[in-house]
């Protein structure tokens, strides 16, 4: 009877915490954490898993600490917390009620959500993870679609000679906390895409993230061959047909999934061009629901898609050989979409007819989508300029890419004392509103309170950091009293700077090191001494970017630099979270404008940590001198080592006579007044404004309802919207090589400059354009567009229609020109439709 006794309470214990195990909010809510670590201490510890946990402790275990009343009424409050949550109207709810938006998908390549959960590489998965999160505080109707890699991103190992080596250890699924998708009767939700010459079987499976459910797709079925079976194995490896099999996996065979899920979707948001291909496979079954052709399809669904490009140089977008193109999606277009293998082609390249060209997936998802944004304010221009040959004769602030700059998700990256001081501050439920009140109450607090949260947050970072370093030279065989000596590297008490990051060239890692004595004698000055950690992982195939790796590393193990600095391998989501926890200042030197956001200075706001930083990405809009530090002076150069060296310089000069000097600039009562001054301004102004809440709201108002909007309008009555545009873009197509525009007179007087143009439209109608008055800015202002007004009366001996509008003479005449556009009710252009023809 006891051991039945205890198997009962061993199984109710295990059902009551497998939904918490499996809801990743754990990741970012730690209430439930003590729950874990009393039932397998050490494996908490090592893994912060709680599915790891669950699933390798003993029904006697959990049946033992069932019975202990303390534990048990902890869980069954956890998840009563857990399903009020889920069931409470969030900020979406509150205010939109009555919003037309049944559901966003949002297609990523990578999501960082946990390090329990390895399908990350970096940024791109960082800012899809947070902001998923974001959506399930928001209570924003996100569903994710990505892919779940069987070894994922390499992990980091430093070698005796100071060499990054490459590992792929297994994912077992098993240890990740994950779900398979099983359809209604049982079965494995498993379906096929046809790839040349095989079928392709796709398993499938559901991450929870509070509110918010994440699909993954991977390829590992037993019915694939082998090398098929390792399609999804690693992320970023692999040649160019392994990226474009990937790549058909997550856009046809991610919103496959969503259909065969049954899942509405009013707005399809695409993380980077990765997940380009949804635009087609959302086309094509639509088509299949309405019996549409491709190009009304596509002018219906495009109006629901939108794409975020995060790439700064054009040479960084994905790009395939039309043959390849050719091999995997020729029969797609014959038979699924019904268009011709060079229309589809069409869709990915800058000349549609040029058969040299390969395919741009950058070009596939703008030419699919309503709306394009950058990731920040100057990646925005930046992204206009590299969009800028799509759309010829167009000036530059016309090209229809627009910004939302990124955001962290600050309760996964805050300290446990930075968590205290704004839950006192701001209240528990901070982060799930519009946060227009949090900025005062972090302003009104005391300067001793603000300094024992930094003087908390540092020793935390040190006693991980040392215990890490212990880890990592034990692991490579160092001897017992280098391991031994680790354990007591660095001071509490000590300025701690952090710089971490992915390895690369244009991030110049380097730049600290640019005159390694000059950099000695920063650190040990015994009137004010510094700390620096490092991590950063190289790409296994960029050897520029594990010199510089290199490099480090052997600075580093220098014996008169050993007690001042430290290079941590295998710089994963963990670690970013203990560094920007208890860095002092974070340091980040890309090479302008390359960066094209940049979200690792933003995790430390939250924790009062600074930012030194070039005036790249986020920190070129966010900078002020109250809070922070600034490299660069704006202007944008390339790869110039003479520049390098000046900032080198400048960056030595800040470290040196502004930044340590201030931090021990201490008053009688042992506090730097004038330092935490900076650190409270910084958290109280750029920590809200810096936030996934915040980019998520904006999404949410400025994109996603108004794409929902108008994708319901064109779905209407199986698309007749849409088969209006489609038709009216067929006619474009055909008749603007015959748009002219004759002779333009002007006549100037009474303070007004009345133009009249001659305009011979061919087979187009008026309605089918707009012809305006264009004036590049002056001062500062914006350009000059003035709508002109056909003019009633017969038309001229060509067929040409008369058209005039008058402007204030506050400029010259000759600024202006004459410019014949599409216009179409609802219709974004030239983001749909980029004709334009000038007078001159």
């Amino acid at each position: 009877m006891e051991e039945s006794t205890a198997a009962t309470q061993g199984r109710n214990g295990e059902a009551l915490l497998r939904p918490l195990a499996l809801d990743l909010r754990w990741s970012w809510s730690h209430a439930s954490d003590e729950l874990w670590r009393q039932l397998e201490p050490r494996l908490w510890e090592r893994t912060h898993n709680p599915w790891v946990v669950l699933q390798s402790v003993s029904p006697q275990r959990i049946a033992a600490m069932w019975t202990d009343a303390e534990f048990r009424g902890k869980a069954e409050r956890f998840v009563a917390t857990q399903r009020a949550l889920a069931q409470a109207p969030g900020w979406f709810q509150r205010s939109h009620p009555q919003a037309p938006l049944a559901r966003i998908a949002y297609f990523s390549m990578e999501f960082m959500l946990s390090e329990a959960l390895p399908i990350y590489a970096g940024g791109l998965g960082n800012v899809a993870g947070d902001q998923l999160k974001a959506a399930s505080d928001l209570g924003v109707p996100v569903v994710g679609v990505g892919l779940l890699y069987s070894q994922g991103y390499f992990r980091q190992v430093i070698d005796r000679d100071g060499d990054q080596q490459s590992l792929f250890p297994y994912n077992d699924p098993g240890q990740l906390p994950i779900m398979p998708l099983r359809r209604a009767n049982g079965d494995l939700l498993r379906f096929e895409l046809r790839f040349p010459g095989y079928p392709l079987w796709l398993r499938a499976w559901q991450v929870t993230v509070g509110r918010c459910l994440l699909y993954l797709l991977d390829s590992n079925d037993i019915e694939n061959t082998p090398a098929h079976r390792g399609i999804t194995s690693e992320l970023y490896g692999g040649g160019p047909e392994l990226r474009l099999q990937q790549e058909i996996v997550l856009g046809i065979g991610g919103w496959r999934l969503l259909e065969e899920l049954g899942i509405e979707v009013d707005v399809c948001h695409l993380n980077e061009g990765h997940a380009a291909f949804a635009i087609l496979e959302r086309a094509r079954a639509f088509m299949q629901r309405t019996h549409q052709p491709f190009p009304t399809a596509l002018a219906v669904t495009r109006a629901g898609n939108l794409f975020t490009t995060h790439t700064a140089v054009s040479a960084g977008f994905d790009r395939f050989d039309p043959s390849m193109i050719a091999q995997y999606l020729a029969d797609y277009a014959d038979q699924e979409l019904r268009i011709s293998l060079q229309d589809l082609l069409a869709l990915g390249r800058r000349e549609p007819r040029d058969d040299a060209e390969p395919f741009n997936m950058a070009h596939l998802a703008l030419r699919g989508s309503a709306a394009v944004n950058g990731v920040s304010q100057l990646h925005g221009e930046v992204s206009r300029r590299i969009f800028l040959p799509l759309f010829p004769r167009r000036p530059l602030a016309e090209v229809p890419v627009g910004h939302v700059t990124n955001g962290i998700h600050t309760p996964s990256w805050d300290s446990p004392a930075a968590d205290a001081l704004w839950t006192r501050t701001c209240g528990k439920d901070r982060w799930r509103g519009d946060l227009g009140t949090v900025d005062a109450p972090v302003r009104a607090v005391a300067d001793g309170e603000v300094w024992q949260m930094r003087t908390t947050a540092r020793a935390a970072l040190i006693e991980y950091a040392r215990e890490r370093l212990a880890m990592q030279l034990g692991a490579a065989g160092s001897s017992a009293p280098k391991v031994d000596a680790a354990q007591h590297l660095f001071s509490p008490d000590v300025l701690t700077l952090g710089f971490a990051r992915r390895f690369a060239t244009y991030k110049r890692p380097n730049l600290l090191l640019h005159d390694p004595e000059r950099l000695i004698r920063l650190l040990t000055n015994p009137r004010y001494p510094v700390q620096l950690i490092l991590a950063g992982k190289a790409h296994p195939q960029d050897a520029a970017g594990q010199s510089l790796v290199r490099d480090w590393v052997r600075f580093v193990r220098r014996p008169d630099v050993r007690p001042h600095a430290m290079f941590l391998a295998d710089y994963d989501m963990r670690m970013t979270e203990k560094l920007v926890q208890g860095v002092d200042v974070w340091i980040n030197t890309p090479r302008r404008p390359w960066e094209a956001c940049g979200t690792s200075g933003m995790k430390v706001l939250v924790n009062g940590g600074l930012n030194l930083s070039e005036l790249d990405g986020w920190w070129a809009e966010a900078y002020a001198p109250e809070v922070g530090w600034a490299l660069g002076d704006r202007a944008e150069r390339d790869d110039d080592p003479h520049w390098d060296a000046i900032e080198a310089e400048r960056l030595y000069d800040l470290l040196e006579r502004e930044i340590i000097p201030g931090f021990y600039a201490r008053e009688a009562d042992g506090i730097p007044h004038a330092w935490v001054a900076r650190v409270r301004e910084s958290m109280a102004r750029l920590t809200p404004v810096y936030s996934a809440n915040r980019s998520v709201r904006e999404y949410t108002e400025g994109y996603y309802l108004p794409a929902a909007s108008a994708y319901r309008a064109r779905a209407e009555r199986n698309g007749a919207i849409g088969t209006q545009i489609a038709n009216w873009l067929a006619s474009l197509e055909n008749g603007w090589s015959t748009v002219r525009i004759g002779r333009v007179t002007v006549d100037t007087r009474d303070l007004q400059h009345r133009f009249t143009a001659l305009i011979e439209l061919g087979a187009l109608s008026p309605q089918s354009v707009r012809v305006e008055l264009y004036a590049e800015p002056l001062d500062g202002t914006g350009a000059a567009r003035q709508a002109m007004s056909r003019m009633e009366g017969p038309a001229g001996a060509t067929g040409a229609c008369q058209y005039a509008a008058a402007v204030a003479a506050n400029r010259p005449a000759s600024d202006y020109s004459v410019r014949v556009v599409p216009d179409y009710p609802g219709v974004q252009i030239p983001l749909e439709a980029s004709h334009i023809v000038w007078s001159r």
